[in-house]
């Protein structure tokens, strides 16, 4: 029986989250991602829209928002905030069932002090990651090299503003993985085999 909590840290467009999906069909144990805004928007009772854009991507608009309701005497907390304390609650109820994968949503850090967690970051080079967000997506609108660079930016500012810590730092995670030179199934393949 696997008994370890796997959470997936990944660079918008590196399969992260089929590599996840895999990873918990492979070992017999939960995923959850899509899930986790789920349960957050009940948790906070806010709508799961508002959870899905702000549960990961912080804007600058939002930082500069955030910051001055902090300071706000007539306000306990920004809806970032709200939503922040609900999916800290909420993850920490799923590693508490049992093994299982977490995706994204600084899992790794919200759950850092537990013995039984493997930290996983998943990245790939910007022309394999444009290939799967085309291909997976569909994304055309606009540049997919763009959208990239503007998720993973808004993904870094939301890491660093709720844990003070760089995202992608290797020092958070036990182990990077490049799904770009090693392929979705190879990523999987060592994941399960750790």
């Amino acid at each position: 029986m696997y008994d370890k909590i796997i959470t997936i840290s990944r660079e918008f467009g590196s399969a992260g989250h089929t590599i996840g999906k895999k990873v918990a069909e492979k070992l017999g144990i939960p995923c959850y991602d899509s899930e986790i805004v789920d349960k957050v928007a009940l948790e906070s009772g806010l709508l799961k829209e508002l959870v899905e854009e702000k549960g990961e991507y912080l804007s600058a608009a939002g930082r500069i928002s955030t910051s001055f309701t902090l300071y706000n005497l007539y306000s306990n907390m920004s809806k970032e905030d709200i939503i922040w304390a609900a999916q800290v609650k909420v993850i920490k109820e799923l590693a508490e069932k049992g093994p299982c994968v977490i995706i994204g949503r600084c899992a790794e850090y919200i759950l850092r002090e537990r013995t039984d967690l493997l930290r996983v970051f998943i990245c790939a080079d910007m022309e394999s990651r444009a290939e799967h967000i085309v291909s997976v997506y569909g994304e055309k609108d606009e540049s997919p090299e763009k959208r990239l660079k503007d998720k993973d930016k808004k993904r870094a500012a939301y890491y660093k503003y709720y844990t003070e810590t760089e995202w992608g730092d290797p020092l958070c995670h036990d182990i990077c993985l490049n799904s770009g030179t090693l392929g979705i199934d190879k990523c999987v393949e060592i994941i399960a085999g750790m």
